[in-house]
């Protein structure tokens, strides 16, 4: 059985007298296609965002890869090797598509390197997105799958140990869902650890090898995708029944 590469230990988030998170305890081993779902307002995104930085949890511990993430910048947690891509993607629009890729590229190489190689490197992932072709363009002109795509892979860029993808196939089509699917487990099986967040049930329990379940803040079931799929507190926190 791998490591586990994430911890997270009774974490506890509040927003004055609202708590977002009441003591979640799980962890995600290493290689781990890990499924994370829950209703609206359940506190899967403030549950990532304590993991990446973008929130300070109030209680329990976060540690990755060993190292206790409490004070840790978001940008220090990216260097690390936790990336995310963003419920609405948010490329630089002035910027070419390839020229996207480039500034998490050069976040997390070493400094001096040549701008050739940086090149390459990034048209070696929009070849693994199939836009290639597009590596010239602005980023205005994509369609909706495009745009999800550019957002997998500026978060692949930054050469991720665990990447959390983010309802990455909002608004996307059967066929769409799928393709995106599929990019995500063959980057995990050339050895990334990813946690998928979303709400398209298909899409999740397809690709995640184990999947927790949070409501209201706590977390209410864990396990494979046949367990959750006939949890009953899982059917009555997304049915109410």
């Amino acid at each position: 059985m791998a490591e586990a590469l994430l911890k997270v230990d009774s974490v506890t988030k509040n927003f004055g007298g609202f708590t977002a998170l009441s003591e979640v305890t799980t962890e995600v081993k290493s290689g781990e296609r890990f499924g994370l779902i829950g209703p609206n307002g359940s506190g899967k995104t403030t549950l990532i965002n304590c993991i990446s930085g973008t929130l300070t949890n109030d209680g329990g511990s976060i540690i990755f890869d060993g190292q206790d993430l409490q004070g840790m910048k978001a940008h220090l947690r990216t260097a690390a090797g936790i990336t995310r891509t963003f419920q609405i993607p948010r490329p630089f629009h002035s910027m070419t598509i390839i020229d996207n890729l480039k500034i998490p590229l050069e976040f997390v190489s070493a400094s001096g390197r040549p701008q050739a190689e940086i090149r390459d490197e990034a048209m070696s992932i929009l070849e693994t997105m199939g836009m290639a072709e597009k590596a010239d363009e602005e980023t205005s002109g994509l369609t909706q799958i495009e745009l999800r795509k550019l957002e997998l892979a500026r978060a692949i860029a930054a050469k991720p140990k665990l990447l959390i993808s983010d309802e990455a196939m909002a608004g996307l089509t059967g066929n769409e869902v799928d393709e995106v699917t599929q990019i995500l487990i063959n980057f995990n099986e050339q050895g990334m650890t990813i946690i998928m967040i979303e709400h398209i049930m298909r899409a999740v329990m397809q690709f995640s090898q184990r999947v927790i379940c949070l409501d209201a803040g706590q977390l209410i079931a864990e396990g494979t995708p046949d367990i959750i799929q006939k949890d009953k507190g899982v059917e009555r926190a997304y049915l109410g029944v």
